[in-house]
């Protein structure tokens, strides 16, 4: 391999950030961060992850609930029959 040419491929700490979950892995990566953390007495570059398996609800059974009242009535409000397309 040509020296210079290819990124830093080091040992990452990924950390989810979703509140209440206390979730992070190391791993291999050639990410690029600002931000270092320590783990194990070892200090490592940190990437800040939104969602991981340990907060997905598709991982965790859980289901959010979104607020979908009103959704049909707010369309016929802002567009009317101004929607177009035919009824069946």
């Amino acid at each position: 391999m040509k020296e210079g040419i290819h990124p830093v491929y080091r040992e990452v700490l990924f950390r989810d950030m979703t509140p209440g979950v206390d979730f992070e892995f190391i791993t291999r990566s050639t990410i690029q961060t600002k931000e270092t953390a320590e783990k194990d007495g070892k200090t490592y570059p940190l990437v800040k992850m939104d969602t991981s398996s340990a907060s997905h609800n598709f991982y965790t059974g859980e289901q959010r609930i979104m607020d979908t009242a009103g959704r049909v009535d707010k369309f016929r409000q802002k567009f009317g029959n101004r929607a177009g397309g035919k009824i069946a």
